[in-house]
């Protein structure tokens, strides 16, 4: 499942002209039953609500007063989530005979057209709120509260992600909580605007439109939507015809295979980081400690201490925050047994709040080894939000690859591993012809579309990147990449193998050899092609083309050009 909550707006959603009809009810139940939670967002004062509303004991929480209070029907609890309007706002306002007018625990309410003089009234006390409307009515509450707001305290404290949540709504106030939610669903009724932004507008109206939201959720999860819903799709690069290849972030499971060296962690954390910027929530299994710099995860462990079990689901329990489980402290042989008892806790917490979203389990050959057989709970037949990645897909247990949906291959024969997943699965082979990747490219199967097999450019993300930087600024380049100063004698054979090389040796060359290659052209091919830096590259040939550059000008504008792009040692 992945839709855990239903966020709904209350007038002119679930209710009309103030009343929710007895089938709504019903159907709310329903969905309770189905193992889902309710929150009721709506710009509602609570007294208010509460002498209006039948059913109120069927959301888990109300999100009042515009998002403003948060109040927990099952133990009458309130929270504020902003501070009560200051007593010299409200006094002006009544001052003024500004009517009707309501003064909530936090919301100052009010219609139009009165929305001019609260504006003035605003501006002349110097006060920091701000005017919100819902059709013709004008709200005021503190800066930065709105619905949105609102629900992410709500469900923070239901450990839920606003990820598997899906909002519905009809009016302007309610833009903000619906592009927080995972999907966002207008009511037929809604205003034109509102069902221009949302992933999905209803057949009916109001409560039946809630009706029809709610008896797709308990059929099918939405799953017929999902072509509409991409607004949160995660890029994995792109193919020859500069088209993109991306993946539903919570309806895919993939298998990456293929030989050291051909891009497989280039793909797998550029993967992750779009994952992470988006807020999904992952567990990352690290054998090799390859993933133990990754910005936006907590790494667990260590080459000298073990992860727990414990701290592992501890620090998955808060929806913001990703793990690296680092399993260079396990013996080899004791991993898959580690592996084995954290799997099924992970999925238990799968089932009771949607995530962690990604389960990244690396060396899938050594923690799910091909004689691995676990129960239905720990793997069940389909499984979304896994990526295993390996070098050999024969060697990965069967029972974990059947729940894979689809494969990316890299490196040296890549058609051999898709050809692998095919016979594990007992599947039809695709039509494949074989192939040698150069690194950072790779070769897709996606079976669950049955197109036929592609290759795109790996996108890689911001680590890669780094490491990228570094290795061309102070790394090592094979004596076939490195730059040499020779001259138009070739009496030099002064070889740069990295960027701080080639501008240490720069800074000391004879005019005569710096101006001959600058002449050639050989430093814009040499960033072109070994440092495969085409803005550098582009930058430097402008230079080099400027016969008017004395050497030393020339000098001095390239090694800028290099430091602007790769942080250099002072």
């Amino acid at each position: 499942m992945q839709y855990f909550v239903l966020a709904s707006d209350y007038d002119g959603t679930l209710a009309t002209d103030g009343q929710m009809l007895d089938e709504t009810v019903t159907a709310l139940e329903r969905l309770r039953d189905s193992g889902r939670k309710l929150i009721l967002v709506t710009g509602r004062e609570l007294d208010d609500l509460l002498r209006v509303m039948p059913g109120v004991d069927l959301f888990d929480c109300i999100v009042a007063e515009n998002g403003a209070l948060l109040y927990w029907p099952a133990t009458r609890q309130e929270k504020l989530l902003g501070e009560p309007p200051p007593e010299e706002f409200v006094k002006a306002l009544r001052d003024r005979d500004i009517s009707p007018l309501s003064v909530g625990r936090v919301i100052v309410a009010t219609w139009h057209p009165n929305e001019t003089t609260v504006i003035q009234v605003i501006r002349e006390l110097g006060l920091e709120l701000q005017v919100i409307f819902n059709k013709g009515a004008v709200m005021v509450l503190p800066s930065g509260i709105n619905k949105a707001a609102g629900l992410k305290a709500a469900l923070d404290e239901l450990k839920i992600s606003p990820h598997n949540v899906v909002g519905v709504g009809d009016a302007e106030n309610d833009h903000a909580f619906l592009s927080f939610c995972e999907c966002s669903v207008a009511v037929a009724n809604a205003l034109p605007v509102v069902k221009e932004r949302v992933d999905f507008v209803t057949n009916g109206s109001r409560g039946e439109g809630v009706i029809e939201l709610i008896d797709r959720l308990i059929a099918s999860d939405l799953v017929e939507i999902d072509s509409q819903v991409d607004r949160h799709n995660i890029l994995l690069g792109t193919r020859e015809d500069e088209s993109e290849v991306q993946i539903k972030p919570l309806r895919t499971s993939l298998l990456l295979a293929g030989t050291s060296g051909g891009g497989k962690s280039t793909l797998a954390t550029g993967m992750l980081e779009r994952i992470a910027e988006q807020n999904y929530q992952f567990c990352i299994f690290d054998p090799e400690g390859d993933y133990e710099n990754f910005d936006s995860a907590v790494v667990l462990g260590d080459s000298k201490r073990a992860p727990s079990v414990r701290e592992v689901l501890d620090v998955l329990e808060k929806p913001h925050q990703n793990a690296v489980v680092n399993l260079l402290g396990i013996a080899l042989k004791d991993r898959p047994g580690f592996f084995a008892d954290l799997l099924p806790q992970l999925q238990e917490m799968r089932s009771r709040l949607g995530r962690p979203h990604w389960i990244v389990i690396d060396e899938a050959h050594h923690l799910m080894p091909a004689s691995w057989n676990p129960a239905a709970l720990t793997m069940p037949q389909q499984l979304k939000g896994m990526l295993l990645i390996t070098v050999h897909p024969e060697h990965v247990s069967p029972a974990a690859l059947s729940a894979i949906d689809d494969s990316i291959a890299v490196g040296q024969s890549p058609t051999e591993k898709i050809e692998e997943f095919c016979q594990v699965l007992g599947e039809d082979l695709p039509q494949l012809t074989p192939q040698n990747l150069e690194p950072g490219v790779a070769l897709a199967w996606f079976r669950t579309t049955r197109e036929k097999p592609f290759t795109f450019q790996i996108a890689p993300g911001k680590m890669e990147r780094r490491r990228h930087v570094r290795k061309y600024a102070e790394g090592q380049l094979g004596e076939d990449k490195s730059f040499y100063f020779r001259g138009p004698s070739q009496k030099l054979n002064l070889r740069a193998q990295n960027l701080i090389l080639f501008t240490q040796i720069a800074e000391g060359l004879d005019d005569e050899t710096w101006m001959f290659h600058l002449q050639q052209g050989d430093y814009s091919c040499w960033f072109r092609e070994a440092i495969k830096d085409e803005g550098l590259a582009d930058e430097v040939a402008r230079i080099e083309k400027r016969a008017d550059l004395p050497a030393a000008e020339s000098r001095d504008l390239i090694k800028e050009a290099i430091e602007r792009r790769y942080t250099l040692p002072a």
